[in-house]
């Protein structure tokens, strides 16, 4: 079981994961051992809540395949036991963020002051250049 919040929980049936070998140097362990994690997640076949799958669908993530798979390949530790739990978390945090709404900006306008100081500048700016220029008798 995935717990991804505290009413939400995916079971661990709707979660696939396979033990491949892993890439790169590592020696004769990376040849021998299938430490490597991967991990499928279909999101239109789980028991999600309507607006997870949809905030989930939305997202411009490479980890999401045009069928609506998750795929997550975690491979960075020597165990399998430790790179599936890396897995389940980087699935559980794909989640999470996509649930979160980001605040509505609200647009607001510049203080009077802070253009008054703006426009001073530039002035102050523009008689120094003024300054700068040849005297012509």
């Amino acid at each position: 079981m995935l717990q991804i919040s505290n009413k939400v929980i995916i079971p661990e049936n709707e979660i696939e994961i396979s033990a491949i070998r892993s890439q790169g140097a590592g020696g004769q362990n990376v040849n021998k051992v299938s430490t490597a994690i991967h991990l499928r997640f279909d999101i239109e076949a789980s028991s999600l809540p309507a607006f997870y799958k949809e905030q989930l669908l939305k997202l411009n993530d490479r980890r999401i395949t045009q069928e609506g798979v998750v795929v997550i390949k975690a491979q960075e530790h020597r165990s399998q036991e430790q790179n599936k739990s890396e897995a389940l978390r980087r699935l559980q945090e794909l989640i999470r963020s996509a649930i979160v709404v980001p605040e509505k900006r609200r647009p607001t306008k510049p203080s009077r002051s802070s253009q008054r100081k703006r426009l001073d500048s530039k002035s102050k700016r523009a008689s120094i250049k003024s300054l700068r220029k040849k005297v012509i008798d």
